[in-house]
């Protein structure tokens, strides 16, 4: 679009949109039912809430999770291959971090979720 004279420039807004308009499809519905399928996992579910709050390493996820290394790296394998986290080399580690904003998002809200429905606390619009 172009500016009316005497009008400012149009922009994109400094910080993306958190919501996009979609019309669920069946690609669409299919693609979130596998986010959530990988979410559905305690282990799986505990590593990525752990990256939500920043990148690690193997090392890193393993005892945070207190699992066995073997443990941690066969879900974070099937992790990488949904597309859910991303990994870089950092000499001879390997740091994982989460693949976007929205996937921090989900794993927050369904973490305080079940938070809520354990304690009792009341919800919050």
């Amino acid at each position: 679009m172009s500016s009316q004279p005497g009008s400012a420039p149009d922009r994109a807004p400094e910080h993306p949109s958190l919501v996009h308009p979609v019309t669920p499809g069946p690609r669409l519905l299919e693609t979130a039912a596998g986010t959530l399928r990988m979410l559905a996992e305690p282990t799986r579910l505990h590593l990525l809430w752990q990256l939500a709050e920043g990148p690690k390493t193997v090392t890193e996820l393993t005892a945070a999770a207190g699992v066995p290394r073997t443990v941690a790296s066969q879900h974070l394998a099937k992790l990488r291959l949904s597309g859910l986290v991303d990994t870089r080399k950092d000499g001879r580690h390997v740091i994982y971090s989460l693949h976007d904003g929205h996937l921090v998002r989900l794993i927050r809200e369904t973490i305080n979720h079940a938070d809520h429905r354990i304690t009792g606390e009341p919800t919050h619009g």
